[in-house]
C-alpha cells in the first residue's frame, strides 16, 4: 500500500451500538492509520466507550456541541482532522466484515470515488450481537442471520462470501454507485477540492448531494456494494422530518441541474 488510509466513523449518542462496531474494526485484516470519530454532540457515554478503544485503534475523537442534527458539520471537521490520502466513511450502527478496509484499499484508484451499501438487521437480530460473534464472523452468514430474527430477501446478495462471485454480482448490479454514508471512500484531495458536506443540509440525502459534486466535479464512482460489507443495525430516526426531506431534494436538484461542484456552506463560507 502505497498511500496512507484514514477510516472516519459518524456518531451520537448510541454507545452500545458504537462499540459493536469500533470492535468490528478491531478485528479487520488492515488496521487503517487513523480512526476519526465525527461526534455530533453525544454524552459522556459515548466517550467512556471511545477510550475503550484507544490502545487497538488509533483513534481521533472529534466532537461538537448537540445542536440537533449537524452530521454535515461535523464531517467537516472530521475532514479538516484528517491526515491520510485516502479516506473511508461509515457510521456508528455499521459493523464490517474483516475484510471491509482492506477491500477499500484494494479498489482504490484515482479519479473515482467507491460506492458501498449495508445489509440491514432486525431489532432483534441487532440486540443479540455479541463481540464473539463479531470476531467469529458468524453474524454476516446467512443462516445466523435468518435464525435469530432476520428475514432473507433479494438483499441477502450482500452477504456472499466468495470474493469473486461478489465482484461479478458488483459489475452486473442495476443499482447506482452513489456516495453512501454508510459506507463509501475516497480520495482526501478530492473531498475536500468540493468543499466537504453540505451543512445547510440535515438528515435525508446529504451524502447523495455530496456524492454529485464529486461527480460534476469528473470523479467517477465504482460499485462495491457486495465486495465491501457492513451489516447495518437497527434504529429510530426521530430527527427525520418530511420538511427537512424535501428541502434537501431541493438542494439536491439544484445541485444536479446547475453542475455545482463547490458547495457555499461547506468547509469554508463562499
Amino acid at each position: 500500500m502505497s498511500f496512507s488510509v484514514g477510516l472516519i466513523i459518524s456518531t451520537y449518542n448510541s454507545p452500545q451500538w458504537l462499540q459493536k462496531t469500533l470492535y468490528g474494526f478491531t478485528c479487520q485484516s488492515v488496521i487503517p492509520d487513523e480512526v476519526i470519530i465525527a461526534d455530533d454532540g453525544s454524552t459522556e457515554e459515548t466517550k467512556h466507550v471511545i477510550d475503550m478503544f484507544r490502545e487497538s485503534l488509533p483513534i481521533k475523537h472529534i466532537w461538537q456541541e448537540d445542536d440537533g442534527f449537524q452530521k454535515s458539520r461535523i464531517l467537516n471537521k472530521a475532514l479538516l482532522v484528517a491526515e491520510s490520502d485516502y479516506l473511508i466513511f461509515t457510521d456508528q450502527d455499521c459493523i464490517p466484515r474483516r475484510d471491509f478496509i482492506e477491500t477499500h484499499i484494494n479498489n482504490a484508484s484515482k479519479g473515482y470515488y467507491l460506492s458501498g451499501g449495508n445489509f440491514k438487521l432486525s431489532k432483534k437480530t441487532s440486540d443479540l450481537i455479541t463481540n464473539e460473534m463479531i470476531a467469529s464472523g458468524d453474524i454476516f452468514s446467512w443462516s445466523w442471520i435468518r435464525k435469530n430474527g432476520t428475514k432473507l430477501n433479494g438483499k441477502m446478495l450482500k452477504l456472499v462470501g466468495n470474493r469473486l462471485v461478489s465482484r461479478v454480482i458488483d459489475a452486473l448490479t442495476p443499482a447506482r454507485s452513489t456516495w453512501n454514508g454508510c459506507n463509501s471512500s475516497g480520495w482526501r484531495e478530492d473531498l475536500l477540492a468540493v468543499n466537504g458536506f453540505n451543512e445547510e443540509m440535515h438528515y435525508g440525502g446529504q451524502d447523495y448531494e455530496f456524492g454529485l459534486r464529486l461527480k460534476n466535479m469528473g470523479i467517477k464512482s465504482k460499485q462495491v456494494r457486495h465486495t465491501a460489507v457492513v451489516v447495518h443495525l437497527d434504529h429510530q430516526r426521530p430527527y427525520c422530518t418530511q420538511e427537512t426531506l424535501e428541502k434537501n431534494f431541493a438542494i439536491r436538484e439544484e445541485t444536479r441541474k446547475k453542475g455545482i461542484v463547490k458547495t457555499p456552506f461547506g468547509i469554508e463560507k463562499l
